[in-house]
């Protein structure tokens, strides 16, 4: 800006909803200081604008289409660093707060914010500050603690079963989906089971709704 005026903070807004968007867009439209630049609605539209637009501040939601979050995450901090990353969700599982906090986003908002607050909040994370709390951190550490190292025990294949547990699968299905037998199957539960100190499917299947991310795709760090 000229005359001797600030640079506005670039928002880039990222969410598959256009009603949220338009809601956050109306909302920082009253901050003098700031601009949204952009709008993405799936992973690869993000990766589109702020290779193009590179916004100061990417205003993320985690559950879209085409998206891994924390994948996502990664890739911005190592290709385009000076764009800060700002969680803004109705998901608030451990599992999520935990892996982006690892991936390098500055803070972990929940949705219900209102926007005098969210304003705020988008001046500190441009100005370099982490907005992460200690009631966050302690959350993160006791899932790094309780279920993390336990997620850690799990080969690929584990992981996979566990997820597909917690979708319904029975054996059958998830030997057709992973194009195991089987017996192989149910060497692999039995293996995740002892692991996680759970006795049986059912236990395995309400342990991973309860800890891993809210769509079971995303990555458990």
């Amino acid at each position: 800006m000229s005359n001797g005026q600030a640079k506005p903070i670039t928002v880039l807004i990222a969410d598959d909803h256009e009603m949220t968007r338009q809601g956050i867009r109306n909302a920082l439209n009253h901050a003098p200081d700031m601009k949204v630049v952009g709008e993405a609605q799936d992973g690869d539209e993000i990766k589109q604008l702020v290779a193009s637009l590179r916004p100061r501040i990417l205003l993320l939601d985690l559950v879209m289409p085409k998206l891994s979050p924390t994948e996502l995450e990664k890739w911005a901090r190592e290709n385009y660093p000076e764009t800060i990353t700002l969680i803004l969700s109705a998901h608030d599982r451990d599992a999520y707060l935990s892996n982006m906090m690892d991936a390098g986003a500055a803070g972990y908002l929940c949705k219900n914010k209102k926007a005098e607050q969210l304003i705020v909040a988008i001046r500190r994370a441009a100005s370099g500050e982490s907005l992460f709390d200690e009631e966050q951190f302690l959350r993160a550490k006791r899932w790094r603690e309780e279920v993390g190292n336990k997620l850690n025990q799990l080969t690929r294949r584990e992981l996979e079963i566990l997820k597909l547990l917690a979708k319904g699968y029975d054996n059958a299905a998830i030997s057709q989906e992973l194009t195991i037998t089987i017996r192989t199957t149910t060497y692999h539960i039995t293996n995740l089971l002892k692991k996680l100190g759970l006795k049986n499917r059912q236990e395995a299947a309400i342990w991973a709704l309860k800890h891993l991310s809210d769509n079971l795709e995303e990555s458990t760090g």
